[in-house]
């Protein structure tokens, strides 16, 4: 019915050690955000892990402001960041799949 059933199973353990090698390499993967008059700058990976904040001193004088700028930046950052993992995935998903009709997940 589904031809070679090995074939498919080892095909499918290859989309997942793709996957699992995916995952790894986004954790070095760096996407730098900055606010638009660039205030404030954010550094994280590809998986979302925030790895440097940096602040204008000008924004310090006003907590409102700062968590304001913080709050709009960090989610433009993390936005890109979800947007790269999930371009990633798929593909590295879509890659190791086994062609099995009627089941065209990734189109």
């Amino acid at each position: 019915m589904f031809g070679d059933m090995s074939g498919m199973i080892q095909k499918l353990e290859d989309a997942q050690k793709k996957i699992e090698e995916t995952k790894i390499r986004l954790n070095s993967v760096l996407i730098d955000e900055a606010s638009v008059d660039g205030k404030i700058k954010i550094k994280l990976t590809a998986n979302s892990e925030i790895k440097a904040i940096t602040i204008d001193d000008s924004l310090l004088a006003d907590a409102e402001e700062l968590e304001d700028y913080l709050v709009i930046t960090l989610n433009k950052a993390l936005s890109k960041a979800a947007q790269m993992n999930e371009q990633e995935m798929a593909a590295a998903a879509k890659n190791g799949m086994p062609d099995i009709p009627g089941m065209d997940l990734f189109k």
